[in-house]
């Protein structure tokens, strides 16, 4: 299955893994700022990705989860940034 991304729009992905109550609150959060600032989001349980195969999100963020990245760089870790991610999409 292919997904098509509209590379115009800004790209949030929340790292995540299950069980997470914070990572439930910030993913809640961010459909629905999607919705109203028009950016894509996508979500990644880095457990199931290191059970994949792909260890490298684990370890790299696993400590510090709930992670948002924009635009594939870390935006805030623990908690939702809104503030400052409101300011940087409307800069992008």
């Amino acid at each position: 299955m292919q997904i098509l991304v509209d590379v115009s729009r800004a790209q949030v992905v929340l790292l995540t893994r299950q069980g997470c109550s914070l990572c439930e609150r910030t993913a809640a959060r961010l459909v629905e700022l999607a919705a109203e600032l028009e950016f894509d989001f996508t979500s990644t349980d880095v457990d199931a990705a290191a059970a994949a195969g792909d260890s490298g999100m684990r370890v790299e963020y696993g400590d510090r989860l709930p992670v948002v990245l924009l635009d594939g760089r870390e935006h805030s870790y623990w908690e939702l940034d809104e503030p400052r991610l409101r300011a940087d999409l409307a800069t992008a």
